[in-house]
């Protein structure tokens, strides 16, 4: 099987590296990523200027533009023979109302409007401490397998988010939820020369009991499947 990776952290992104392994186990990949961070860019398309592909290492292809852009091009010049999209692993979560923002999410609601399903993978982070990448590459591995042997339903994609826990050698729940719609509370803070600036706390956000921002905060590893339209 071949996939086509991507995110919106960057092609050098170590989440990206962290996702080429899992896919790694289960397929052939390439990647085909944004040159520099794009995060937060949503489902943003260029359209009024040139978009550059940029050859890396083999099987490594930057592309200047968004996620979405890097879908699009790969789906069409680089990987069009690739059968599923695998965007991530994001640094932070995307969570909720996130998946209307996260451009690591865009990447494949963009591979499914054309045909293609796609799995968005992101790691909730918390202040301080830092990621565990090879952990997540073993937490993502069984996930990926099984969400790959499931029936492909159409117009549908699956969003997982993993949780940050302490050490240990202990694998989290895996448990299927639905999004919660609750957005981050508004909050900006203002700066003299520049203007204001979002400053909403993340871990402030509502938990409907039972929806994705409340099972991965609870330590578990959150999958939902949404439907595109």
């Amino acid at each position: 099987m071949k996939f086509l990776l991507t995110n919106d952290d960057g092609i050098d992104a170590p989440g990206l590296a962290a996702l080429l392994d899992a896919a790694r186990t289960v397929g052939d990949a390439v990647i085909v990523a944004p040159a520099g961070p794009q995060s937060g860019v949503s489902h943003a398309v260029t359209w009024h200027e040139g978009v550059r592909i940029e050859p890396r290492e083999e099987n490594r292809i930057a592309i200047h533009g968004t996620p979405a852009d890097c879908t699009r091009l790969g789906l069409l010049h680089v990987v069009p023979d690739a059968k599923w999209v695998l965007s991530g692993i994001n640094h932070g979560a995307n969570l909720g109302a996130d998946v209307y923002y996260s451009g690591t999410v865009a990447a494949v609601r963009e591979a499914v409007l054309h045909g293609w399903p796609g799995i968005a993978f992101s790691h909730y982070r918390k202040a301080g401490v830092e990621y565990d990448w090879a952990r997540a590459t073993r937490w993502i591995t069984p996930i990926l397998a099984d969400l790959l042997a499931r029936p492909v339903d159409a117009g549908f994609f699956y969003n997982v988010n993993l949780p940050m826990l302490p050490p240990g050698p202990a694998n989290p729940e895996v448990v299927w939820c639905e999004l919660d719609p609750k957005p981050l509370p508004l909050n900006y803070r203002h700066e003299e020369e520049t203007g204001l600036y979002f400053a909403g706390d993340y871990n402030l956000r509502g938990r409907t009991p039972g929806a994705d921002v409340d099972v991965c905060f609870s330590g578990k590893i959150a999958i939902t499947a949404i439907r595109l339209l």
